[in-house]
């Protein structure tokens, strides 16, 4: 048995409806189940799904107040009214503020840009830059990916003379801000068929509006934005990301230009991917660690000299906050392995003067990869004496529903069930702790602190061919919601397995299908290797893809996790250097079984002390051996032990069969009745007979092995055949007549070839066939005795 690091959680799809799908859309079996699993049945939801391209954008004056913004805005460049545009410092923001800015260019427009410090001003808009404006002269301010919270900010501008247009994709307070007008797909009786636009989604509309048509040109910008804000990308979303990367992938812009090429992706095929785990943290990092205006720059300048150096200023950035997140994460986990270890803490809540809040939140994240528990980490400012927080949540912990319930300690917070923010004083922090710890010791199981991966499809290896994975790039853009689809192959037939790398730290399987094999890649699962026998079924979850290499394309899958799911016999017969491979196996994991003490001695295996256990020893107990490794160092005795080590196995994970021994009785057969004839006769006529001292002559004379003769002896001494004084044999008056059998001695020796044969010179089919059935039958016996 092999644990799977993660639950995994399989969608059952309705075969009558794929069928249907397949049938009405000429489409693949693998892809038909994959639109079921995921709810999507309509002939226009596919259609969508499969050709969005073709797909129309909605009309943006369905957004409420968009006509009356767009009036105003027209208004202020008739009259050369000076526009200030309101952003935000994330790659959203970044984005938005960028769109507009082209946008006002075309039109021709009076404007300029602010983007808050994260550090001195913190998120959204704030009286004090509402007052600079208007002292800058400024009579109309438009608000994008942000505002729709900033009641106070909007009376400010009105007591100012200035018109607010808030624009922005955020959910709506209670009670929204007195602005001149507030465009946003989440305002209560907005119209607006899609809800889910980023804040670049929302200024692509207003830009639309604008221009009087849709601006294709900006795609380019609007995608990136979109994809690094997670938002779900279906509808709309969709439509914007996947015209976008294309426009993404031939643009003219200088500054976008220049960002692919410090991304190193400037030659390659582009997709979300690109987008989210390169160009996003690269725009992000600028507004983390300092301004964000730079970001904005590149987005918008025409000059190429320029767009150079502020992409590798950036690309800098980028590394710095690697560096900065590397440092905190090392650091977080050095206080939590101290102070607040995962297996007595549900929750984590982790705190330090002097982090930089700027990256709190990719820490918390690392932080629950590696533990999974809901995490916060903060940033402790002592001069203020507070914290200021972010937090990241498991399934089954509401994080927002959570801190709701500390509302008293906590002056500042928002969020939802997987993230939050928050700011609380610095002697609250303990107080946060426990009450977080105690929810979640009520509301979470031990099951709840194992990861879950949601698998979309469940199929064979002969299922998945070039035609199916290209049938699947369809789907792309990947993203929240319409997330990389994930397959499982189930109790399939290892082909092939190894190590590769070149640090051994990765591995590859093929897969043997009934008329196919399919390789997987594994990258760090390399340990793996020692926790999965050669002939193992193997069920694996993970993501297609095609692998080409040297003119040749071939389908493969990357590995996200595996499982072993039957009892697994690892066979270890004759293995050099056990101590070296017990290395490679958790510790925690292995307990070393033996019957003989010399054993441990014969494999060096002093180091090991703290995981031996001698068999007699142990009862068949479910606790001493459930999760562990058994190996069984040396060769059972009897028969008898043999059941007792048999009842032992059937409550361990899995087995290893090492069956040291230094005797060959299977090799070093038993005489037979006529060498003991032999023998017997020889004794009568050369008695007194020396016989330890003789019997590597007399083995030569025969052919026989010294151990032989001495084994005879011993056997004719048990069965009162001789006397033996000071190691002389002298044959018995009138023996009576017994079976050879009746020698303890001789049965011993039978017993031991026969386990020797069946436990040391079978063949690991055989073996494997022969413990696992005695096992279970044993098992039966036992839980019926019990």
């Amino acid at each position: 048995m092999l644990k799977a690091k993660t639950r995994w959680k399989l969608t059952e799809a309705d075969e009558v409806k794929s069928k249907e799908l397949i049938q009405k859309h000429d489409i693949s079996p693998l892809l038909a189940r994959l639109f079921v699993s995921r709810g999507i049945h309509e002939e226009t939801e596919i259609n969508q799904f499969l050709h969005i391209e073709d797909t129309m954008f909605y009309d943006p004056f369905l957004l409420d107040d968009m006509k009356k913004a767009v009036e105003r805005i027209k208004y202020a460049i008739e009259q050369d009214e000076k526009i200030l545009i309101f952003g935000d410092y994330d790659a959203d923001g970044v984005s938005s503020t960028s769109v507009m800015i082209h946008t006002f260019r075309e039109l021709g427009a009076r404007f300029d840009f602010y983007i808050p410090n994260r550090f001195t001003e913190g998120y959204g808009p704030n009286e004090a830059a509402f007052r600079w404006a208007k002292d800058e002269g400024y009579s109309l301010i438009v608000t994008v990916d942000t505002g729709i919270s900033a009641t106070h900010e909007a009376d400010v501008a009105m007591e100012l003379g200035i018109d607010l247009i808030i624009t922005d994709h955020h959910e709506p307070p209670p009670e929204l801000p007195n602005a001149f007008a507030t465009i946003n797909p989440k305002k209560p009786g907005c119209p607006y068929p899609f809800k889910g636009l980023a804040g670049v989604g929302v200024a692509f509309k207003v830009a639309h509006a604008l221009l009087d048509e849709a601006p294709i040109h900006l795609l380019d910008i609007a995608c990136i934005g979109t994809i690094a804000d997670l938002v779900p990308l279906v509808d709309e979303n969709r439509l914007i990301a996947k015209l976008g990367i294309q426009k993404l992938q031939s643009t003219s812009k200088p500054g976008l230009q220049a960002l692919l090429k410090v991304c190193g992706i400037s030659d390659q095929q582009l997709n979300s991917e690109h987008v989210g785990f390169a160009i996003g943290p690269r725009v992000n990092a600028a507004g983390r660690l300092d301004s964000a205006e730079p970001a904005v720059e590149l987005f918008t300048t025409d000059d190429v000299e320029q767009a150079q150096w502020i992409a590798e200023e950036i690309d800098g950035m980028n590394k710095e906050r690697k560096t900065i997140v590397n440092e905190m994460s090392k650091e977080a986990i050095e206080l939590i392995e101290e102070q607040y270890p995962p297996e007595d803490n549900s929750v984590l809540v982790i705190a330090k003067e002097g982090w930089n809040p700027g990256v709190i939140g990719i820490v918390a994240s690392r932080v629950v990869e590696r533990y999974y528990r809901p995490t916060i980490i903060l940033s402790i400012d002592e001069e203020k004496g507070e914290a200021k927080g972010s937090a990241r949540s498991i399934a089954g912990f509401d994080m927002f529903e959570s801190l709701s319930t500390c509302r008293d300690i906590l002056p500042h917070f928002g969020g939802h069930p997987m993230a939050a923010g928050m700011t609380l004083k610095v002697e609250n922090l303990e107080e946060l702790r426990n009450r977080l710890n105690e929810l979640a010791s009520s509301n979470l199981s031990k099951e709840d602190f194992t990861p879950i991966t949601k698998v979309d499809v469940s199929c064979s290896v002969d299922d998945i061919s070039l035609d199916v994975i290209e049938e699947l790039q369809m789907l792309e853009p990947f993203g929240v919601e319409n997330p990389k689809p994930k397959f499982m192959i189930d109790q399939c037939q290892l082909k092939e397995i190894r190590r590769i790398g070149s640090e051994s730290n990765h591995l590859k399987l093929a897969l043997n299908g009934n008329q196919s094999t399919l390789d997987v890649i594994g990258f760090h699962f390399g340990e793996v290797f020692e926790e999965i026998t050669p002939n193992a079924a193997i069920s694996v979850v993970g993501e297609l893809s095609i692998n080409e290499w040297n003119g040749f394309r071939k389908p493969q899958v990357m590995l996200q996790d595996i499982a072993v799911k039957e009892k697994q016999l690892f066979d270890y017969r004759g293995i050099k250097n056990l101590s070296k491979r017990l290395s490679l196996i958790p510790r925690d994991k292995v307990l070393l079984l033996h019957y003989r003490d010399e054993t441990i001695e014969k494999l060096e295996l002093h180091d090991w002390k703290d995981r031996i256990q001698k068999i007699d020893n142990l009862t068949s107990d479910k606790a001493i051996l459930d999760t562990k490794y058994m190996f069984v160092l040396d060769l059972p005795s009897s028969k008898g032990h043999l059941e007792h080590l048999i009842s032992l196995g059937s409550y361990a994970d899995r087995v290893y069969t090492v069956f040291h021994h230094n005797e060959d009785h299977y090799f070093n057969p038993i005489p037979t009745r006529d060498q003991f004839k032999w023998f017997y006769a020889f004794l009568n006529k050369k008695q007194p007979f020396e016989y330890r001292k003789r019997a590597k002559d007399l083995a030569s004379y025969k052919g026989w092995t010294p151990e032989s003769v001495i084994f005879m002896t011993e056997v004719f001494f048990e069965l009162e055949f001789v006397t033996i004084e000071n190691g002389f044999v002298t044959v018995s008056d009138q023996p009576q007549k017994r079976p050879l059998t009746d020698s303890e001695t001789y049965r011993r020796k039978q017993e031991q070839a026969s386990l020797e044969n069946d436990l040391c010179y079978s063949s690991y089919r055989e073996l494997k066939k022969w413990f696992f059935e005695e096992n279970d039958n044993e098992s039966k016996r036992f839980e019926e005795a019990n």
